[in-house]
Order: C-alpha cells, then sequence, then structure tokens
C-alpha cells in the first residue's frame, strides 16, 4: 500500500485543527456510496456498524483493524484488538454527502463527487485538539483510505495495516508542525 502514498495521498491539516484528505477511486459513486454505508462492505476498509441513512440517527462503529487482512501486523501499544465508538448522523445527501458525530471532535464529513469513470472521495475531519491525536488520526484514515482504495480497485490489501500506519504516523510527525 505505500506505493499509494504519494505526496498528494497524504492529508493537509488546517489551522483549525481540521484534516482533509482526498482520493481519487475507482467505480461509479453509488459502488464507492456502498462501500461509505453498508456495513459488510465498510468493514473492509474502516470500520462495522449498522447505519440507517437519516440524519439524527444512531451510528455505531466497530474498528477490527487486526481483521482488514490476512497479515495485520503487530498493532502498537496501547491498540486493542477492537474500538467501538458511537456517532451520529448529522447531515446526508445521498451519495454525495454523509457527515457524522466522532467523538470529541468536531466530525466527519466523506463528500463524493463523480469525475469520469472515478470519484473523488474527501473525508475532513474537524477540530482534532491535540498534536497525538492528530498525527494518530491522520495515519489512520490515509492508511484507511488506502485499504478502500485496493478493494475498489478489485485487489487484496497486502502490506500489513499496523506497518503501514505506523510508518504514516512518522510521515505526519515531519508533516505537521509541533
Amino acid at each position: 500500500m505505500t506505493q499509494l502514498a504519494t505526496p498528494d495521498a497524504y492529508g493537509a491539516l488546517s489551522e483549525d485543527a481540521t484534516l482533509t484528505l482526498e482520493r481519487l477511486l475507482p467505480g461509479s459513486i453509488d459502488r464507492v456510496w456502498a462501500y461509505l454505508t453498508e456495513s459488510d462492505l465498510r468493514r473492509q476498509w474502516l470500520a462495522a456498524g449498522t447505519m440507517d441513512l437519516r440524519v439524527g440517527a444512531p451510528v455505531e462503529l466497530v474498528w477490527r483493524n487486526n481483521e482488514l487482512m490476512e497479515n495485520p501486523g503487530q498493532p502498537p501499544e496501547g491498540f486493542g484488538g477492537e474500538h467501538r465508538m458511537e456517532s451520529e448522523i448529522t447531515e446526508l445527501d445521498p451519495p454525495y454527502r454523509l457527515a457524522i458525530s466522532w467523538g470529541s471532535t468536531g466530525g466527519v464529513t466523506f463528500e463524493l463527487e463523480p469525475v469520469g469513470d472515478m470519484v473523488r472521495f474527501t473525508v475532513t475531519h474537524r477540530r482534532i485538539a491535540d498534536r497525538s491525536s492528530q498525527l494518530n488520526i491522520s495515519a489512520g484514515w490515509h492508511a484507511h483510505l488506502d485499504i478502500l482504495t485496493v478493494r475498489l480497485a478489485g485487489r487484496t490489501p497486502s502490506e500489513p495495516f499496523w506497518d503501514h500506519w505506523s510508518g504514516l504516523k512518522s510521515d505526519y510527525e515531519q508533516r505537521i508542525p509541533a
């Protein structure tokens, strides 16, 4: 997956601690939307959990990063086998926009835009308060989006998730000012 981490693939952190990442994904907007909103597809690149597509609906996200591929590598200390988060849908315009609350941050917005036979997929994660969270979240979104890109291309991710995440975290330590 590292070969997908071109300079344009890195997220940018703005002054208000908002992270923005963008990918040009293969496939139709409906297919990418399904990978975002359907639990069985979303769990292949991010997190499982049912999602009733209406504003105000609760969303439970369940990360099992060790199940994203056959060899996920060794998780860093402090990262367990499962992480859960309760969220809520705050905006919805299928299949173009989905926004959800996200823990103690300002929330996450996913925007999809058709570009020929591809989809511009933009993730905006707002108000990530501290540097440690900024580094973990930047590396996490980047690694998960790399897996989504590979899956949508019809391939199986091969680089161990945790090795990729750790490498990206080191990259973001250099890219995001202290």
